[in-house]
């Protein structure tokens, strides 16, 4: 087990770890989750986020409109596109970790304080996970765009409602989506065991990408099944709120967001 030999608490609550090993990592539970996914509401509600939330979908969803407006074969692409909210996600959700952050400590937190919070961030390390996130995401595509072509030949552009038809009808169309939920599932289990608390660390502890992905790696070896129902609610919660789309995720999006804030906590605690 990890133990804190040289953790010291410096101005405004961060914490200065020096090396990976100082970071003693708990084990969590799914009741944690619960009590993570509780305190996240009570944040939200403390602070709505909608038009944040907003300003984020807004651009993904204009550019699968524009893509297909222009007659690009966006479709096939459309869910991995989309996936792009599940793997930027937890960096975009740094504003709803500062304001759970804030109310841990009993302080208020105002939009004009955006500028801080970028300030206060691990620049470097944040820059250096969010670089290796994006090439992730692009093999990803990469990845999708190779399973279609290989499923449903080069079909080049395809009608929506032909596509959807051919998707549910056809063997090609079956062999599409095991072969692309498998591969994504793939990408999206390494996306959550190396990011499940790398952000929210990023911005609470003055360390770096390494030790941040490394303790995410811990948090995760440590507590295999809690952090796997954890991609699992992420998941179901995001298709729940798609449905109801920018209502849906106005609420979704930021209530995640602080319980992720609360699960770090739960999983790295303040020493």
């Amino acid at each position: 087990m990890a133990t804190v030999a040289r953790t010291h608490h410096a101005a405004d609550g961060e914490i200065v770890v020096p090396d990976t090993h100082d970071i003693e990592v708990r084990k969590i539970t799914p009741s944690d989750l619960r009590d993570a996914l509780r305190g996240g509401y009570e944040d939200f509600r403390a602070k709505p986020s909608y038009l944040f939330v907003f300003g984020l979908i807004y651009p993904l969803g204009a550019a699968l409109v524009a893509g297909y407006a222009l007659g690009y074969d966006v479709l096939p692409l459309a869910f991995p596109v989309a996936s792009s909210l599940l793997i930027t996600g937890p960096f975009a959700a740094i504003i709803f970790y500062e304001i759970s952050r804030r109310r841990e400590q009993g302080r208020e937190f105002v939009w004009g304080d955006f500028g801080y919070v970028v300030q206060r961030l691990s620049i470097w390390g944040v820059a250096y996970v969010i670089i290796g996130l994006v090439l992730l995401w692009f093999f990803w595509l990469l990845a999708a765009q190779a399973i279609f072509d290989a499923t449903f030949g080069y079909a080049g552009y395809l009608e929506p409602f032909e596509f959807i038809q051919r998707l549910v009808t056809s063997s090609e169309g079956w062999a599409l989506i095991v072969l692309g939920n498998g591969v994504g599932f793939i990408f999206a289990a390494v996306v959550l065991a190396t990011n499940v608390i790398t952000f929210p660390m990023l911005l609470d502890r003055r360390v770096g990408a390494p030790a941040a992905v490394v303790t995410s790696l811990r948090v995760t070896f440590k507590s295999p099944l809690t952090v796997a129902l954890w991609g699992l609610i992420i998941t179901g919660s995001m298709a729940l709120g798609t449905l109801f789309f920018l209502v849906g995720l106005g609420i979704v999006v930021p209530v995640l967001g602080h319980a992720s804030w609360r699960l770090y906590r739960k999983a790295v605690p303040v020493s």
